[in-house]
């Protein structure tokens, strides 16, 4: 599909979100994921809006269109800023990778373009239902529509070579997804569960965790060391938290 009805679909979604769901007021997150995106997306080009929203499931999506949400659950699951920047380039890595037009591509004939476009804004629908879970913000609506591995796998490695550019510590990618198979596998803190209700992990239900992430991540990780050494030897030293 043209990149621009892709893009168009997202800033239709990420519209539709922001009315339909609470935006965080607290100016810790706001500045902590703005300073967080503002750096990784340095690496990218192109202005991308950032909404923290008030939602206590730890998740979040970056949309064609150059949008990002983190939900107010994820800046309270993860332990640093590198842990964020982790979630925030896998899901920018989605997004460069072009994942939504190939799922789009393959599931929905070119000639259907427009209406799907359309369709972004009635999520109720079937179509509106499968477009969103396409874009990867369908758990929003309770329609789970996974990552393939192969996008998983791609998505991992630009998001770390993005974080290890961007200054932040790329081996806490590893620390992140451990944290999160750990969350998916109810070995939550009880702190953690209680404030989540016993919620479903949104983020490990549309990306599915398998055990050879982290070994892939591992082997990639002396590439991505390489390039946060370079980051620092430059200067790039975000300070988010």
């Amino acid at each position: 599909m043209p990149d621009a009805q892709i893009d168009q679909m997202g800033l239709q979604a990420f519209d539709n979100l922001k009315k339909q769901k609470p935006i965080s007021t607290n100016s810790k997150y706001n500045q902590i994921a703005n300073c967080i995106a503002g750096a990784i997306t340095q690496q990218t080009g192109g202005n991308w809006e950032v909404v923290v929203f008030d939602d206590a499931s730890p998740n979040a999506f970056a949309l064609p269109g150059n949008k990002i949400g983190v939900h107010t659950g994820m800046l309270s699951l993860v332990d640093n800023q590198d842990q964020l920047a982790a979630v925030i380039g896998h899901e920018i890595g989605h997004v460069l990778a072009r994942h939504s037009n190939e799922r789009a591509s393959q599931e929905l004939a070119v000639s259907q373009g427009m209406s799907i476009i359309q369709a972004v804004s009635a999520p109720q629908t079937a179509l509106g239902q499968t477009a969103l879970g396409l874009l990867g913000v369908g758990a929003q609506y309770g329609i789970l529509m996974p990552y393939s591995r192969v996008h998983e796998s791609e998505a991992d490695m630009i998001g770390v070579d993005l974080m290890a550019k961007s200054g932040f510590d790329p081996r806490q990618s590893i620390g992140l997804w451990q944290k999160m198979e750990q969350a998916s596998q109810g070995r939550q803190p009880l702190e953690f569960m209680a404030s989540q209700g016993r919620q479903p992990l949104e983020f490990i239900s549309t990306h599915p965790s398998h055990a050879t992430r982290i070994q892939d991540l591992e082997k990639h990780m002396p590439q991505a060391m390489g390039l946060f050494q370079q980051a620092q030897s430059m200067g790039k030293q975000p300070r988010c938290n």
